[in-house]
């Protein structure tokens, strides 16, 4: 097991939930968190700790984006007027990487990101090796000529356990996807429960 895959389902377990409503998360067989402690009875989380779960929890989601990246983006969709938290939500959905990985070019987040950073990816042509890559409506993202029977994505594309969510246009033959519209929070299809309104709660207070 790679460091990364060790981290990714410790996320999981940390959470008590699995995040991205995979088969092979190891909180399908064991519910309690990870390390000689995870067995302990849990006690009620106070507002900070439920704030505070909700803000991991997202931020996890999304390959466990540092802190510093997290409250970078968190700013962003503060700025903008409207409800931050769809904004928060929005701004996540059009990083490269979520789209890569939403559009099933490749089965994890944290696929994504490498996929990303070693250039299998080109946007309206160009190709694109930053994860947290911003997409615009409208923009066109396509794996590479070289990389399209690459043994990830072919495995991707034949997942399912999740589907293309509809702000998406996918054609998994030429392996391109358009980005037609940023969704909101009703849209995104999270397998668990997010409350990006408590990450902004939790900003509010700290």
């Amino acid at each position: 097991m790679t460091k990364r895959t060790a981290a990714k389902h410790k996320i999981d377990r940390r959470m008590g939930e699995n995040i991205w409503g995979r088969p092979k998360s190891p909180l399908n067989k064991r519910e309690y968190g990870p390390g000689q402690h995870g067995q302990r009875r849990k006690g009620k989380l106070s507002d900070f700790g439920t704030q505070l779960r909700a803000k991991q929890k997202l931020k996890g989601y999304y390959g466990d984006l540092t802190e510093k990246q997290f409250r970078k983006i968190y700013g962003e969709a503060e700025r903008v007027k409207g409800d931050t938290g769809e904004m928060l939500v929005g701004l996540l959905e059009r990083r490269l990487d979520a789209v890569v990985y939403r559009a099933k070019f490749v089965p994890t987040i944290f696929a994504a990101r490498q996929f990303v950073n070693h250039g299998h990816v080109t946007v309206n042509g160009q190709r694109v090796n930053i994860a947290s890559y911003r997409v615009k409506e409208g923009d066109v993202i396509e794996v590479r000529q070289k990389s399209k029977q690459l043994a990830i994505v072919l495995e991707a594309v034949a997942l399912t356990e999740r589907d293309v969510p509809d702000y998406l246009e996918v054609d998994h033959n030429k392996m391109t996807a358009k980005f037609v519209r940023t969704p909101g929070l009703s849209d995104v299809p999270y397998p668990v429960q997010m409350e990006p309104n408590l990450v902004v709660e939790y900003y509010a207070k700290n």
